[in-house]
Order: structure tokens, then sequence, then C-alpha cells
């Protein structure tokens, strides 16, 4: 093998070894910064995320995903909502709020919505673009998963009944 394969090999291989590095050693991101509006004119923050594990699942009426998974969502909460779990749903900036009201009356969603009317929100957890976009928190108030798309439920409930179990 001539000088500049195996320089060439050693290069690739020191960037695949820092890639790996830089992946493998960052831990879970903080969640971040936010105050969330819902829908009764109450406010959260962030930092009242800490201490329960929660969902923050980004979503739209006009999402024909986000509306299949909603029922999901709901047996998920009523599932672990008494071991510490909850579940915060916030409506893109585009959903007109008398849309976002009525889906959460007439489907009595149990968990809190909040509306993101300037797309702050969204922006702030990575400017989320698609719908759904779940993220779920630890304890900590860090993210330890994101799901773009529907969640794989059975993986998520195996997760969230991992982070309920830590202490």
């Amino acid at each position: 093998m001539g000088t500049k394969k195996v320089w060439a090999v050693a290069a690739i291989a020191a960037f695949a070894a820092l890639g790996a590095w830089l992946f493998l050693g960052t831990g879970p991101a903080p969640a971040p910064q936010s105050t969330f509006v819902l829908l009764d004119a109450s406010a959260r923050t962030t930092a009242d995320l800490r201490g329960k594990v929660t969902l923050v699942n980004f979503w739209a009426t006009s999402c024909t995903t986000c509306v299949a998974e909603m029922p999901e969502l709901v047996a998920t909460h009523e599932k672990y909502h008494a071991q510490g779990f909850d579940t915060l749903a916030v409506a893109m900036s585009y959903d007109p709020p008398s849309y976002v009201v009525n889906f959460v009356e007439t489907r009595k969603l149990p968990f809190q919505v909040a509306l993101d009317n300037t797309g702050a929100i969204a922006k702030a957890w990575g400017d989320v673009q698609l719908t759904p976009t779940t993220y779920l928190v630890n304890k900590r108030g860090e993210i330890v998963k994101t799901y773009v798309g529907a969640p794989k439920f059975d993986e998520l409930h195996r997760l969230i009944e991992s982070l309920l179990a830590e202490t």
C-alpha cells in the first residue's frame, strides 16, 4: 500500500473515531427554555417539566398523522400519568386557535395543550417544521428521545417505563 493510501486510511479512521466520540460522548440535551401558553391562558415553562417524565408533542389539526396518533397519545398519557408522566401537546403556529380548541373539546384530551401562536416554541425546540414531532423529556429536564412522525408506541412505552423507574 502506498504512503498516500496509508495516510488516507489513517485520516478516515481518525475522523470516524472523532465522530463516534462526539456522538457517543454527548448525553441527553437539556430541553430548551420555553414558555407554553395553555388553552386556559395559564403558562408553563420548561422548568415546570422537571420532576416528571414529559412527552412534548408538536402537532396540528390539519396533520392527518397527528390526528391518527392522538388516541395513542391519550392512551399513553392515561396509562402512565398516575406514575409521574405528563403530556404537553403544542399546536403549531399555523393552526387556527379555534380549530385547536374544538379538537381538544370534542376529543376530550386529558392533557394540557399549548398554542404556539408566534412559532417561538417550535423554533426553540430545534425549529420544528414537520408534524408530528415528539420529544421525550426525563425527570431532569433533558430530551432523551425525539420522534419525527408517529412514535413507535411499544418502544416509547418501554422508554417511559425505564425513565419512570429512575430516581
